[in-house]
């Protein structure tokens, strides 16, 4: 019994130490191992699964809305991430450069891709002559690097895995709607998929994406009460067609410059989904997401009859993504890692059970235990795990909500900051140098201006002058 309860005694609580509580999740959780390159993680078995469900589900909607998948090259001569002014200097502080090809130095050096823009656009001008080589909506799954003074698995990682959407356009308004789909989808999918609610909105100027006309992004709220930006889509106008001579000829046959859009998710989704929805005891996986939806763990299986009753069950139940713990751990040991890992059910099955023609059902988030005859444990499992996806969401939105506060002055906000976790909605008069000021004095950040607006009152919250928009604020990851 002791062995067992130190499988679970070492992870921290997270009301007690929360980032520690994070990376001993990450850890006991089998999600990744540190590498011997400095803010690089190996992202094992358990943690690529998850990506790959995010993976499949995300390219599923993509394709969806007529996008197809290309793949660029990892290398980007300097020359050509020079060509888009404010691009560079966005990126310029985190980019690992290529200066050697062997032993012999390059005669122009290469940087790793930070993100792709230049690349594509760099494309785009060789095969867009056209108004009817238009639209082009592509996407790339790929890692990029950005050498980052501060690591933390999965939220902040100097190579990270993402897709970076980039579709190409004839008109501003045709630029505009796909920029907004894509905010919407990705959206839809954390709500859907991943149960976490999200903050639609925009960024302001000061917190845009590098060269882009206007950056649209979705806001979580963690469990610590820290924001995490979860998925941006911006519209570049043709900013970047001018910089590189993106023209197509319209129907009139007149030279038009064409218009941009990029929007990019990355694995830091996984770290919100652990932010998010787990606890004390380890990791919470959505039923949706987990690469292991039903975990079978046979009591007493050295009985006759026990293993192959659970091989029965495990077939009953092929509609799911269902395993059979049959390692000669006990049964105590086995729910522990099993809640660590975050597995949304467990199936308790014994040799009382199999007289009793029944099944104990567990579930991993409220530690529900259900009995059920295995005549009918697959309809039920699936009525658990869809009850159980719904409620994790109504928890997080709950959570959400409950952790949200209202500023109407400067000391209310100071207040919130320093004693309240969460968003602070607050009015703002559009001033960057009061932006700068609250991240200054209070280090929260602004992070978005939401499409729902409320008018809160007529007066900028840092500096009192005229309003023109309420802003979620926070800290952030």
């Amino acid at each position: 019994m002791a062995k067992e309860k130190k499988f679970v005694e070492a992870i921290t609580s997270m009301d007690e130490d929360f980032a520690q509580w994070y990376t001993d999740v990450v850890k006991k959780a089998e999600l990744i191992e540190y590498s011997s390159v400095k803010g690089c993680m190996i992202i094992r078995p358990n943690g690529y699964a998850i990506w790959e469900n995010i993976q499949n589900e995300l390219d599923k909607r993509f394709k969806a809305t007529g996008v197809e998948n290309v793949y660029m090259p990892m290398f980007i001569p300097e020359s050509l991430l020079q060509k888009e002014k404010d691009h560079v200097e966005g990126f310029a502080p985190e980019v690992a450069w290529v200066t050697h090809g062997g032993m012999e130095p390059l005669q122009e050096r290469m940087c790793v891709r930070p993100t792709s823009e230049t690349l594509f656009c760099d494309f785009y001008k060789d095969i867009i002559q056209s108004y009817r080589d238009l639209p082009k909506l592509y996407n790339q799954w790929c890692s990029v690097v950005r050498w980052e003074k501060e690591t933390r698995p999965f939220l902040r990682s100097r190579e990270f895995l993402w897709q970076e959407g980039h579709t190409i356009h004839a008109t501003a308004e045709e630029a505009e709607e796909r920029t907004r789909q894509m905010l919407n989808l990705y959206a839809d999918f954390c709500e859907d998929f991943l149960a976490i609610p999200v903050i639609r909105g925009k960024k302001t100027e000061k917190e845009k994406f590098a060269g882009a006309e206007s950056t649209y992004t979705i806001e979580a709220l963690m469990h610590d009460g820290k924001a995490l930006q979860s998925g941006t889509s911006h519209n570049f106008g043709d900013g970047f067609a001018k910089a590189f001579g993106i023209q197509y000829t319209d129907k009139d046959n007149k030279l038009q410059y064409a218009y941009q859009t990029s929007w990019g998710m990355t694995t830091r989704l996984i770290g919100a989904v652990i932010m998010v929805h787990g606890d004390s005891s380890g990791l919470v996986l959505p039923p949706r997401l987990a690469p292991v939806q039903v975990m079978i763990v046979p009591v007493r299986q050295q009985q006759e009859g026990v293993l192959e009753k659970a091989d029965e069950l495990a077939d009953k139940l092929s509609d799911y993504r269902v395993r059979i713990d049959k390692t000669d751990k006990s049964p105590g040991w086995k729910f522990s890692e099993q809640e660590v890992k975050g597995i949304p059910l467990r199936v308790e099955l014994g040799p009382k059970d199999i007289e009793a023609n029944q099944a104990v059902i567990v579930r991993r988030d409220t530690r529900e235990k259900i009995t059920v005859s295995l005549d009918e444990i697959d309809v039920k499992i699936g009525e658990v795990l869809e009850t159980m996806q719904k409620e994790m969401l109504e928890r997080a939105r709950k959570h959400r909500d409950e952790h949200t506060t209202v500023a109407l002055n400067y000391d209310e906000f100071k207040d919130a900051v320093e004693n309240k976790q969460g968003f602070i909605k607050a009015m703002w008069c559009g001033d960057k140098a009061c932006e700068d000021k609250v991240k200054e004095e209070t280090t929260a950040t602004s992070r978005c201006m939401p499409f729902e607006q409320e008018q809160l009152s007529d007066k900028c919250v840092c500096c009192g002058r005229t309003a023109k928009t309420m802003v979620y604020w926070g800290k952030a990851y």
